[in-house]
Order: C-alpha cells, then sequence, then structure tokens
C-alpha cells in the first residue's frame, strides 16, 4: 500500500480547493457572491453524480481505466471553466462547466477506502486504515481552504484552480498506475440489484442521510465563513478559519479512532451530526474573527469521528462486492449537502449576512441527526431481518 497512498495523497489533497478556489476566483472575477456560490456548488453537485457513476465503473472494471480517463476529462472542463470566467459568460454557461469539472473529478477517494479490504484481513487493522483516511482527510481540509486563499492574493486569480486541478490529476494518474490498484481486476461476483445499487439496502440509506446532513452543515459554513472575513476587510483569512477548525478535527480523531463513543454503531451518527449542529449554531454569536475561529477550533472535532464512522458503517451495511459504489455513495450525499448548503448559505448570506447562515446550518444539522435516531435500528448488514441479533453480535466493538 506504500505506492498507493503516496499517490492518493496527491490525488485527494486538493479536495477542498477545487470548490473553494472556483468559489474565490469567480467572486473576484464576478464581483457577486451568489454566481460564485452557484459555481462552486455546481462543481459539487458534479462531484456527486460522478462520483457514483465512477464507484460503479471501479467495481466492475477496477480503478485505473475510470481514473485516467475522469483525469483527461477534469483538465478539459477546467481550462474551459477559466477561459469562460476569464470572458464573465453567462452563468448558465459557468454552471454547466463548473458541473463538469465536478463529474470528471477522479474518485481517488473511494478507490482508496474500497482498497484497505482487499489488502487487510483484520477488522482492527482495518479500523485503523479507515481512521488514517478520515485523519487524512481533515489534513487535507486544513491545507486546502488555506492554499486556496493564499494563492487568490496572487496577480492572477485562476492559479488556485490551476494548481488544485493539477495536483489531484497527476496524484489520480500516479495512484491509477500503481502496481496494487492494477491487479484490482473486476469483481466475480457482479450484483444483480437494481439500479440502486448498494442503497437498496436501508442501512445504506440511512448512512447517506447522515452523509448527507454532513455535508448540507459544512456547505453552509464555508461560504458563511468566506463571507465574514469579506465583511471583515481580510478576505484571505476565510481559507485560513476553514483550515483553522480541521486542526482539532485531526487531533480528536486519533483519540475518537482507539475509544469512539457511542459504542452502538446506529447511534454514532445522530449523536455526533447533532453535537455538531449545536456547534456549529454557536458560530453565529462572535462578532469578530478571532471569537469565530475559537468557536470553529471547538466545532471541528466532531469531523474526523464523522468521517471514520461513515467507512467503518460502510462495511456492515453496504454489500460486500459494491464497496467502491458504497463509498462513492456516501461521497455523493455529503457533496450533494455540500453543494445545497454552499447555495443556499449564498443566498442568506447576500440578504442577512452570514450570522442567519450559521443559524440555519446548526438547525439543518439537528434535524437530520433526529431523523437519523428514529432510522438507527436499520443500522444493520442487509441481508439480516433482526436488528436485536446484530446490536448483540456487535456490542463489544
Amino acid at each position: 500500500m506504500r505506492l498507493p497512498v503516496l499517490a492518493s495523497l496527491l490525488g485527494r489533497m486538493p479536495i477542498a480547493m477545487v470548490s473553494m478556489s472556483l468559489l474565490l476566483f469567480a467572486r473576484q472575477e464576478l464581483g457577486a457572491f451568489w454566481v460564485a456560490s452557484l459555481i462552486s456548488g455546481g462543481n459539487l453537485i458534479g462531484v456527486a453524480l460522478g462520483a457514483v457513476a465512477q464507484g460503479r465503473m471501479q467495481d466492475r472494471l477496477g480503478p485505473t481505466k475510470p481514473l485516467l480517463i475522469a483525469s483527461a476529462g477534469l483538465i478539459v472542463f477546467s481550462v474551459a471553466e477559466i477561459l469562460a470566467v476569464s470572458a464573465k459568460a453567462t452563468p448558465v454557461l459557468l454552471v454547466a462547466l463548473s458541473v463538469g469539472i465536478g463529474l470528471s473529478q477522479p474518485n481517488v477517494g473511494s478507490a482508496s477506502r474500497a482498497l484497505w479490504p482487499r489488502v487487510l484481513t483484520d477488522p482492527h487493522q482495518r479500523q485503523a486504515a479507515y481512521s488514517y483516511e478520515a485523519i487524512s482527510q481533515e489534513v487535507f481540509f486544513i491545507l486546502g481552504p488555506g492554499i486556496a486563499g493564499a494563492l487568490i492574493a496572487l496577480p492572477w486569480h485562476g492559479t488556485g484552480v490551476v494548481v488544485a486541478v493539477g495536483v489531484m490529476a497527476f496524484g489520480a494518474v500516479a495512484f491509477a498506475l500503481t502496481p496494487t490498484v492494477r491487479s484490482w481486476g473486476p469483481e466475480q461476483e457482479q450484483s444483480k440489484a437494481s439500479l440502486l445499487g448498494p442503497l437498496a439496502a436501508p442501512g445504506m440509506r440511512t448512512l447517506a442521510l447522515g452523509a448527507l446532513g454532513f455535508g448540507l452543515a459544512i456547505g453552509f459554513v464555508e461560504v458563511a465563513v468566506q463571507a465574514a472575513a469579506t465583511r471583515s476587510g481580510a478576505p484571505s483569512a476565510g481559507g485560513l478559519l476553514l483550515s483553522l477548525w480541521s486542526i482539532t478535527s485531526v487531533l480528536v480523531g486519533v483519540f475518537y479512532s482507539l475509544r469512539p463513543v457511542p459504542r452502538p454503531l446506529g447511534l454514532r451518527l445522530p449523536a455526533l451530526l447533532g453535537l455538531f449542529g449545536v456547534f456549529i449554531g454557536l458560530m453565529s454569536l462572535p462578532g469578530e474573527l478571532i471569537g469565530l475561529g475559537a468557536v470553529m477550533l471547538v466545532a471541528g472535532s466532531m469531523l474526523a469521528p464523522q468521517s471514520a464512522t461513515h467507512s467503518v458503517l460502510i462495511e456492515t451495511v453496504a454489500p460486500k462486492q459494491m464497496a467502491g459504489e458504497a463509498f462513492a455513495w456516501v461521497i455523493t450525499a455529503a457533496t450533494l449537502g455540500l453543494s445545497v448548503g454552499q447555495s443556499i448559505s449564498g443566498q442568506l448570506v447576500d440578504a442577512s449576512g452570514p450570522s442567519l447562515a450559521f443559524v440555519v446550518a446548526g438547525a439543518a444539522a439537528v434535524v437530520v441527526a433526529a431523523l437519523l435516531l428514529m432510522l438507527h435500528r436499520t443500522i444493520r448488514p442487509p441481508d439480516t431481518a433482526a436488528p436485536a441479533q446484530f446490536e448483540l453480535a456487535t456490542a463489544g466493538r
């Protein structure tokens, strides 16, 4: 796994840079948050749709060919988007191209996560690997917005887009061509399930709902923090603030992987998301960026634990032969949430300011957490009809 891990680091590092760089680039060139947020949201919608399609192709063909094709498409759509933004094209065209960027964004994340069960047979080692994936993802969220915020200060505002796309495409190609990944061939047992794939399992739908709420809250926060920084006269500080809340995510994620709470798997999603929503709501209180950063440090403690929980639950609720697509559905749900959150947050920010966006984000997360609590008994293997037996079997996990 050494070569795939190193290559996937490059392929996934810009994951928080692409949409953020597009948002900042469009904001600087076009001068309106609502247009910029639609472009960024369109990119995330494309990621959501592309992740599922690529995940299904990876399960059936192996990851190499889908990743190589996606990387080429990413470069083409990104060049077209940069030219269109610079020419101040119509919003419809700009959003359409940003969707194309998302569709072709190489889905290295789900391929990397689905690769671990193929090389690790020990469940404790897999738990450690999933925790690594979640923690490393938070490192990317630390670096990504900060780098995007720094690059927007350069004379040409599109530098961040070029850097993000270039690093992502290079990492995806390198990952796809490693011997370990190339040896991942098509699944011998092809599923004859419905078009929903792993979503046909009730537990998988509950997990997708949790990922949707998780992404929704983050999408609200990303735009609201940028708006708060811009209104304070320090637009480049927005990326740094978004990097800040991932610091505690990494620290807490390490300890959470050792002693996850709550112990019952079905209760982890609602507990973590509900607490996350409360912390986000508190972001509406500080009037200065320093106070906002302090609250974000607290809220960030809920990021990595939720990501790690998503990976652990996939092993329980998804059919084994659909691991790649199952991971892709989680990414899709979270990305759809991000897109919706960013789009609505842009409207609220322009109308009433960032404080309202923080309040709505927190309330939305709490509502989704309540729904997850009602559905927690669906968190069981897809062919298991008796939740109580599953809870007894996993009580010591």
